[in-house]
């Protein structure tokens, strides 16, 4: 029987890790360490795609053999692109701007294939995902600021820890929102002639 292809996660977060454990797979991490000031572009989706693949790209280039997912996240609001939030006064801010309203969570992701030390293919995607978010109350929003979830996630909620309920619904894959489209990685895969059962270690 053959063994399933290494997986690799270019990311630090813990969602990401937790998503695709949830869906049968075993990644090692590997961090990218790429500096995200030096990729800029037009528009907040071309932004997360140029990111993902430069993350990707770095851990692609350390490894012999494996499947490199690279991925990052960004929400778009009102023409602004917001990332995690520089401090808890920054936090704030963009959740009495978001309360009530919404934004789109674009989560680039993206799939380096390496072989033999050598890239042999790259499939980038954009999964663009509405997000509607709740009229918190003062007590509420001063609450959640001071768990300090909200400084360590891109748009400084989360839909699966305690900024839950606060997003009222979403137009679009949820698990993008966390952090890591799993129906696209499975497209991803099937571009490559894989199943994602392919790679279960349960």
């Amino acid at each position: 029987m053959t063994e399933p292809r290494r997986v690799v996660l270019g990311s630090a977060s813990p969602a990401r890790l937790s998503l695709l454990r949830q869906a049968g797979l075993a990644p090692e991490v590997v961090i990218s360490n790429v500096d995200e000031s030096q990729v800029d572009a037009p528009r907040v989706a071309e932004k997360v795609a140029l990111l993902a693949a430069a993350k990707a790209k770095a851990v692609a280039e350390q490894q012999a053999d494996a499947l490199v997912i690279g991925a990052d996240s960004l929400l778009e609001f009102r023409g602004e692109a917001f990332g995690k939030p520089a401090d808890v006064r920054d936090a704030r801010d963009r959740w009495q701007r978001m309360a009530g309203h919404s934004g789109v969570l674009h989560t680039g992701q993206a799939l380096f294939d390496v072989r033999d030390a050598a890239v042999v293919s790259r499939d980038v995607a954009v999964v663009s995902t509405v997000v509607h978010f709740a009229a918190l109350t003062t007590q509420e929003l001063e609450a959640y600021l001071a768990t300090g979830e909200p400084l360590a996630v891109a748009g400084a909620f989360t839909l699966d820890g305690l900024g839950a309920p606060f997003v009222r619904r979403v137009e679009g894959d949820p698990a993008a929102v966390v952090g890591l489209s799993l129906s696209t990685l499975r497209t991803q895969l099937a571009k490559r002639g894989l199943a994602l059962t392919d790679l279960w270690r349960r």
